[in-house]
């Protein structure tokens, strides 16, 4: 790994957060229309075709989203999706309920609603994600990205490769869930290096921190790359600072500042996250877990796991079908 230049850190990052499942959805809202989501568990990624739209995250302003934009909901926050702003809203839970087949995700959701007017064809595509996960990175971005296609290019590929998804799920050829998850994956992935790259001028004026950011800076995006390819490292401040070429204070107010947390905050999470995602393995014990993410002793990895995911790491496993406890 090139840790020079601080290596692909989105890589590791985002391998620990594969979606379990995806479901996908379309939308022919025709106007006057407006609907409200009380929230999702895991990040909830909509495109339109068609009319434009706009989006209000609960608390927030309304934002107009043109169509092939791209806008994501990574922690899948409370919003309303309308034609204009201020219409009175119908629960979106009341359509997918009287649309949906089966278990909510063993189906794509499918249903035309609205006045008659201008159509807005909405795709949407909902990540089902590991809870561990989602209090890491996820966790940490705004509750709203949006990508523009008239300020950044690759928006316009994005938006096509979400609308063949979400239309091919809908056919439910044979394969069609894997496939969804996996292209939901991907879809995240380029959705996330676009808001983090494309525009950092933006966030830099809204003064936006989070995990993602420590990957801007060189030197904290170099100790990030360390921590997450020596897990198992004893890493302190003080060699990570080394490492970054920096002065220990230097380094723990320039890391807090763009990553949000501390350095040792940080290296704790991605150890149990990556912990988490090692407990669903049959083939390792709970000795192996503990010293593959930095801990010589079981039963101090047990307390640390039990207070970052309130369950001790046998439970865990038995729920993810991982490890049973010596």
């Amino acid at each position: 790994m090139d840790t020079e230049r601080g290596g692909d850190v989105l890589s590791h990052v985002l391998a620990m957060y594969k979606s379990e499942r995806a479901v996908t959805a379309r939308f022919s809202l025709s106007a006057p229309w407006a609907l409200h989501s009380t929230g999702v568990a895991g990040p909830l990624i909509r495109m339109c075709t068609g009319a434009p739209y706009w989006i209000a995250v609960d608390g927030a302003e309304p934002v107009q989203v043109a169509p092939h934009d791209i806008a994501m909901l990574p922690q899948g926050g409370a919003h309303t999706v309308s034609s204009v702003p201020g219409l009175d809203a119908m629960p979106f839970r009341e359509l997918i309920e009287a649309h949906s087949i089966g278990r909510h995700g063993d189906h794509p959701i499918v249903f035309s609603h609205g006045g008659g007017g201008p159509v807005t064809e909405l795709f949407s595509l909902h990540l089902w994600m590991p809870a561990q996960g989602l209090g890491s990175i996820i966790g940490s971005l705004p509750s709203l990205i949006v990508l523009r296609q008239a300020q950044i290019p690759t928006t316009a590929s994005l938006a096509q490769a979400m609308e063949s998804l979400v239309n091919e799920t809908v056919a439910q050829r044979p394969g069609w869930q894997l496939s969804a998850a996996r292209m939901a994956d991907l879809l995240l992935v380029h959705i996330l290096c676009e808001h983090l790259y494309a525009q950092p001028q933006a966030q830099s004026q809204t003064g936006q921190v989070g995990r993602l950011r420590g990957l801007d800076d060189e030197s904290i995006a170099r100790a990030m790359s360390l921590m997450h390819e020596r897990p198992e490292h004893p890493w302190s401040v003080a060699t990570l600072a080394q490492a970054s070429y920096l002065s220990r204070t230097i380094f723990s107010e320039r890391f807090r500042a763009l990553v949000g947390v501390t350095p040792m905050h940080y290296l704790g999470s991605y150890r149990m996250t990556l912990a988490a995602e090692k407990l669903k393995n049959r083939q390792l014990s709970l000795h192996q877990v503990a010293e593959a993410v930095g801990y010589a002793s079981e039963k101090a990895f047990s307390r640390a796991f039990q207070r970052w995911t309130g369950m001790t790491p046998s439970a865990y496993a038995r729920q993810q079908g991982g490890p049973e406890s010596d």
